[in-house]
């Protein structure tokens, strides 16, 4: 999608710097995938002791594990 806007230039350039992107596209994806990933996990913190899990910590790993060997 194409969209134009106007960006602060010194804070676009520290995106670039941080995250080592190599275009300005690609440091404005990096800072919205980040911001995502930032209001998700801060979601699923706020329901902490509102769900009950049917297995531990150890349990979740292991089964992390089987699904993503690689990790």
């Amino acid at each position: 999608m194409r969209t134009t806007m106007a960006i602060k230039k010194d804070l676009l350039n520290e995106v670039k710097i941080l995250s080592a992107a190599k275009s300005n596209k690609e440091a404005v994806e990096i800072a919205l995938e980040e911001f995502v990933k930032k209001r998700k996990a801060k979601k699923l913190l706020k329901l902490e002791g509102k769900i009950e899990l049917s297995f531990t910590q150890k349990e979740l790993i292991a089964r992390r594990r089987r699904d993503v060997p690689h990790r």
